[in-house]
């Protein structure tokens, strides 16, 4: 039997696909208050968030017949039909989100001022009912200089099972430290100050200035070492031409992370995870960025309103573009002229047609009978092994080599740890920092030891008094981060692994290290030794082949040798 679902199983329903998780609530509040001309946002969040979250902004505020419209379903200042939604404007609409947190949490509290004499408080008791099956509001004066606090306690508090899903109190934490670092990233010229359990975790200026966002996210490293950009591209889809205009900052290919969650993207002003265009940032970088490292920084985007959709991601990770090819290769062009002389650019384009005879050897080991008979530009050690010439990355061959004996001494001994002294002093953002409290045991076991800097005065900075030393090679205290967000991802089954080829890496031979001839000899013979030569740790081949054929048929030859 097919019955209509009652006014509050349906706002239920509603609010599940806006509140996800408590970062949701922070995610739709700070929208509206940036919407609301805001140029202060402060968030406070105990717990994970479902204990209360409050958002306090000194934008435009509310009349007190806009507040009482606010919380109730499909009522909103920014829309008059349905076509507008095709151009507005704004990161969200406040009015939408407002009665969906409120059928999610056990109260709503709302407190707005629009600069008149004396504000207004709007409260959405979830305990309290209207005949309508809604949740009931009362509506009253209130004391509050221009701007909106919106003050939410009990979130899923009658949704055990939503509760229940939600990851520790750290990792959820972590959540909300990143989606404000983001917009505080993609709003620079906006104060942003973060706080959990009433402890100051981020606090940016709202200089307007992309170097001052980064060094309060950052730290000083990633904010000296970093270059501001802006650019526009014309791009053409379905035969409409618009301007993509792009700008943001973005850090020197030596800072770097292990992550791809370090490009922050907005669009249009909403600040999100989209990968189409974080990905269009990292090809930006091209060859500058080393093997394996994923680049850091800020590129905004601003297109038409009709190219960009908003709605097609329930967490509003996502957007959909007209055409998503020509904007993501606007991004990547941007970036790259950003970074790049033309000369290095040109120097990373292939000029011969190998590269369907360039493939990873496959064959049983060829070393035993394998001569090295030179090298290309202090990286390539050519071979000669039969009827072919091999190709080996000196680098990506001693990372296997150094792999495979770290692997093995941790298998026998563990992970030594060693003490610094003194100790170095590291700074991670907040969102790595919520990461490392949440994870603390695991990192620890991983052979770091930890201690926040100044006995946690100075937030985001933290004291490193020992670090892994397998095989007596300590690691650099710098990787915590990438440890930290490795562990936290959860990509990888045994972290200890991942911590052994990123160290691999650090100690192996570089591009442009000249090697001996009975160094490169050495070199070719431990690598053969190995149990999987062909790779390096991370999945890259070592070893690369171009059988005779292939100079028969690119100088015409008719047959090969003599022939």
């Amino acid at each position: 039997m097919i019955r209509r679902l009652d006014p509050e199983t349906r706002s239920k329903i509603a609010a599940g696909e806006v509140v996800a998780r408590p970062a949701s609530v922070v995610v739709e509040l700070v929208e509206n208050a940036l919407d609301a001309g805001a140029e202060t946002v402060e968030i406070e969040v105990d717990g994970d968030g479902t204990d209360r979250i409050r958002v306090a902004d000194d934008g435009r505020g509310m009349a007190e017949s806009d507040a009482a419209l606010a919380v109730e379903r499909h009522a909103t200042s920014k829309l008059s039909a349905a076509g507008d939604l095709e151009t507005v404007e704004t990161l969200g609409f406040r009015g939408e989100a407002l009665p969906s947190i409120a059928a999610a949490a056990a109260r709503l509290e709302l407190t707005t001022n629009d600069g008149g004499p004396r504000g207004t408080r709007v409260v959405v008791d979830g305990d309290e009912q209207a005949s309508d099956g809604e949740r009931d509001k009362t509506v009253s004066p209130a004391g509050r200089a221009r701007g909106t606090t919106v003050d939410v306690t009990g979130l899923f508090s009658d949704r055990p099972a939503r509760k229940k899903s939600l990851a520790s109190p750290k990792a959820e934490f972590a959540r909300v430290s990143a989606v404000v670092a983001r917009y505080a990233l993609a709003r620079p010229d906006a104060r942003f100050v973060l706080r959990h359990d009433g402890r100051e975790t981020l606090t940016t200026p709202g200089t307007d200035r992309f170097s001052d966002a980064l060094l309060a996210v950052y730290g000083r490293d990633a904010a000296s070492h970093a270059s501001t950009f802006d650019a526009v591209r014309e791009v053409t889809a379905a035969g409409e031409t618009a301007a993509v205009e792009v700008d943001g900052a973005l850090c020197h290919p030596e800072v770097t992370r292990s992550r791809r969650d370090h490009v922050h993207v907005s669009v249009n002003g909403r600040a999100l995870a989209e990968p189409r265009v974080r990905r269009a940032v990292a090809d930006g970088y091209g060859t500058l960025l080393p093997d394996g490292r994923e680049p850091v920084g800020v590129v905004r985007l601003r297109l038409p309103p009709a190219w960009v959709d908003h709605n097609v991601h329930p967490a509003k990770d996502e957007v959909g573009f007209r055409d998503a090819e020509v904007v993501a290769e606007a991004v990547e062009s941007s970036v790259r002229d950003a970074l790049s002389t033309a000369d290095l650019r040109r120097s990373g384009e292939v000029a011969m047609d190998l590269d369907s005879s360039l493939a990873p050897v496959e064959a049983a080991s060829v070393f035993d009978d394998l001569r090295v008979i030179g090298r290309f530009r202090g990286l390539y050690l050519l071979c000669e092994a039969g009827d072919e010439l091999l190709v080996v990355d000196q680098h990506a061959a001693h990372e296997r080599i150094n792999y495979e004996r770290l692997r093995e001494a941790v298998e026998a001994a563990g992970i030594d740890a060693v003490p610094l002294d003194p100790p170095a002093t590291v700074s991670l953002s907040p969102t790595d920092a919520a990461l490392l409290d949440a994870n603390r045991d695991l990192v620890e076991g991983l052979g770091f030891r930890v201690a926040e800097f100044g006995d946690g005065d100075g937030a985001g900075t933290y004291r490193v008094e020992a670090v892994p030393a397998p095989l007596g090679r300590p690691f650099a205290p710098d990787a915590l981060a990438d440890v930290v967000a490795g562990v936290a991802s959860g990509d990888h089954a045994d972290p200890r692994d991942e911590l052994l080829k990123d160290l691999a890496c650090h100690p192996s031979i570089k591009a442009g290290d000249d090697l001996t001839d009975d160094e490169a000899a050495r070199l070719i013979e431990r690598l053969g030794s190995c149990e999987t030569p062909y790779t390096c740790p991370h999945g890259r081949p070592t070893v690369l082949s171009i059988d005779e054929e292939t100079f028969v048929r690119g100088f015409g030859r008719r047959s090969g040798r003599l022939g």
